[in-house]
């Protein structure tokens, strides 16, 4: 089978990158392991995703924003941190800018039901699912990737995002700068006594983090952070018991809670990737930059980088130039890695430093909240980033 552009992972980003590719008359393929009905009707996962002003205008010109379900999408109007035993909080609003929101919050699985319907109405996109890949090889004519089912199919560019864990990466000897944090992310839904106003809190306990993200009406995505031990006790916890352990864990800011979701774990490991191109191929998503959720910056990172990768594909289709071109393909590495490497760089520190519990590192993080609360043109500049606007 031919193909101009082989998307290895179907994904958010790489029916994204499919998506933004339609209309170009570029023939894609979308590889993908699990099968079309597992991402025609992807299941609740637990994740809800910050998506910044910028990722929603993204969305909306896909034609993928009006698919998703309004009762999946929350405001984010306001985020604080927490440290400690301290009430203090170190806070991002909106004041002084014309938006009234951070952001929306949108469950990851809703996004994932309305990229794969705009990717495959697309006339040029071709999903192979139900396959993964047994081989693949690269080299200044193209890519040839042989499927497990037996299949092969050539490309003029190899498009791999196919998660941090990224077997593709490694096949195309791309190595990759791996952080494990050492603990485990429960993510789930709880309803609660008390609201929320719009407000996401990070507390950063000692020996546990506990985040709340608001969801319309009364409840909550709650992104509980703790040693594997610790995580496995409360994982194996009965369901209905399971409310009033969150509550008070949460010091009860929130009321008497309630779960209302399954819940699911995940491993706390932090991936960039050493190089984001090679021959004839380019790295996308999570395979590229795997961010520590701290700064809920992941997901519009792979937008953002499908978007810059979309317009250089089409820009040098309509010239007639090679789609795989090393010169197109380093733009978008420069592109990309200046875009993502310092937040990837500065929220793994945050995340260092807000787990570590010496006493130097508590008197730090103490000093480090009331310091972003007082240094008003930094806080505005970390607003913007979360936003992805522009600075008051």
């Amino acid at each position: 089978m031919q193909f101009d552009i082989a998307i290895i992972g179907g994904g958010p980003a790489g029916l994204a990158l499919a998506t933004s590719l339609a209309g170009t008359g570029l023939a894609v393929a979308v590889v993908e392991q699990q099968p079309g009905a597992a991402l025609e009707q992807a299941g609740f996962d637990g994740r809800e995703i910050a998506l910044t002003h910028h990722s929603q205008a993204l969305l909306r010109e896909m034609g993928a924003w009006d698919l998703i379900p309004q009762e999946s999408i929350s405001p984010l109007r306001e985020a604080r941190v927490l440290n400690g035993g301290s009430a203090y909080a170190l806070r991002f609003d909106t004041s002084g800018r014309a938006e009234s929101e951070l952001g929306k919050l949108v469950s990851n699985h809703a996004i994932r039901r309305a990229l794969y319907r705009t990717a495959t109405a697309a006339p040029e996109v071709t999903l192979l699912a139900g396959t993964g890949v047994a081989g693949l090889r690269t080299d200044v004519e193209g890519a040839e990737v042989t499927l497990r089912d037996g299949r092969a199919l050539r490309a003029r560019l190899l498009v791999a995002a196919d998660s941090r864990f990224s077997t593709a990466r490694q096949a195309l000897g791309i190595g990759a700068e791996t952080r494990d944090f050492g603990k485990r992310m429960m993510v789930c839904r709880l309803r609660h006594a008390a609201p929320h106003q719009g407000i996401a809190t990070e507390w950063f306990d000692y020996g546990q983090t506990i985040a709340m993200l608001p969801l319309n009406g009364r409840e909550s995505s709650a992104v509980i952070t703790l040693p594997p031990a610790e995580m496995a006790r409360l994982e194996a916890m009965p369901e209905a018991e399971f409310g009033a352990e969150i509550a008070r864990r949460y010091r009860q800011r929130l009321g008497a809670m309630e779960l209302v979701s399954t819940r699911h774990v995940y491993p706390l490991v932090a991936v960039y990737a050493e190089r984001f191109a090679a021959t004839r191929a380019v790295l996308l998503g999570d395979a590229a930059v795997g961010m520590h959720p701290v700064t809920a910056h992941g997901f519009n990172f792979g937008l953002s980088g499908q978007a810059i990768l979309a317009r250089e594909i089409r820009a040098a289709h309509a010239a007639g130039r090679d789609i795989g071109a090393p010169d197109l393909l380093r733009r978008y590495a420069v592109a990309h890695r200046r875009a993502t490497r310092p937040l990837y760089l500065a929220t793994n520190a945050t995340a260092l430093l807000y787990t570590e519990e010496s006493a130097p590192a508590r008197l730090l993080r103490n000093v480090a909240l009331r310091l972003g609360n007082h240094l008003r043109p930094v806080q505005q500049r970390i607003v913007s980033h979360l936003m992805e606007s522009r600075a008051a």
